[in-house]
């Protein structure tokens, strides 16, 4: 059984759906995407059928975060409408009460890896980037990152995480507990829907009650998030020093293209 939203393809076989980014611009984050996984997730959630979802992406990257092409022509309305869908969205991801394994074949980036940060086990293809670069762009973490991101990453590490915003890949990624697994390319995302199937074979409701109580301190922290948070990431998307920043990113992308 196949389903395929804006943005986003899901699939059904053995009990585990897949829910696959499928958007132009290497799976990068607008409005329609966020949509579309947040009604990926909870026909998931509702469907008996499906013990548990994997979180993969077509094309060469799984996501390198919001869309730096489209989203800089916003204006801070319909920015600030986008970035409360994001928070919207991360919630639901996170508090999603079945096993969810991300398999990231290629570059998860900034909001990309914000994604696979909701999952349950996070899966890197050998040679595969994962890393946060808002700092280094120019805006904050959006405070509900900021919350997932200390239910991810140990203390010591999350400085060099959220602050450097390095991009790091194998097992330096594993050290840094923004994932947990690297695995070679052959039968990559196989091997994924395998560690998926080991833990739908699990109690559905005792797993599901474990995560709720395991997540309940961030979730409540991240429910937290105010207009005022928003704002000031708001404040630094649309400062001069930024945009500045942002649109070469966006001509430098689309160079790429032609």
């Amino acid at each position: 059984m196949g389903t395929v939203l804006r943005g986003v393809e899901v699939e059904v076989a053995d009990r585990l759906a897949t829910v696959r980014l499928s958007r132009a611009h290497g799976n990068a984050i607008d409005a329609e995407l966020l949509r579309s996984l947040r009604s990926a997730y909870a026909a998931a959630a509702a469907d008996g059928g499906v013990g548990g979802v994997l979180l993969a992406a077509s094309g060469k990257t799984f996501c390198p975060g919001l869309d730096l092409q489209e989203l800089p022509g916003l204006d801070r309305s319909a920015m600030r409408s986008l970035m409360v869908a994001f928070r919207d969205t991360l919630v639901e991801m996170f508090r999603f009460p079945k096993p969810v394994v991300a398999a990231l074949h290629g570059h998860a980036l900034a909001g990309g890896l914000v994604l696979a940060l909701t999952a349950d086990r996070r899966i890197l293809r050998r040679g595969a980037l994962v890393g946060l670069n808002e700092v280094r762009v120019g805006v904050p973490l959006p405070f509900e990152v900021a919350c997932l991101l200390r239910q991810s990453v140990a203390a010591p590490q999350l400085a060099e995480v959220a602050l450097f915003g390095r991009n790091v890949s194998d097992e330096e990624a594993i050290a840094s507990g923004l994932v947990h697994e690297v695995l070679d390319g052959d039968r990559f995302e196989e091997r994924c829907r395998e560690r998926l199937a080991e833990w739908v074979s699990r109690d559905p409701s005792s797993f599901a009650a474990t995560k709720a109580w395991l997540r309940e301190p961030a979730l409540s922290e991240m429910l937290r998030s105010t207009d005022e948070h928003v704002e000031a990431f708001l404040d630094r998307w649309f400062s001069p020093s930024t945009r500045e920043r942002i649109l070469a990113i966006a001509e430098e992308l689309r160079s790429r293209r032609r």
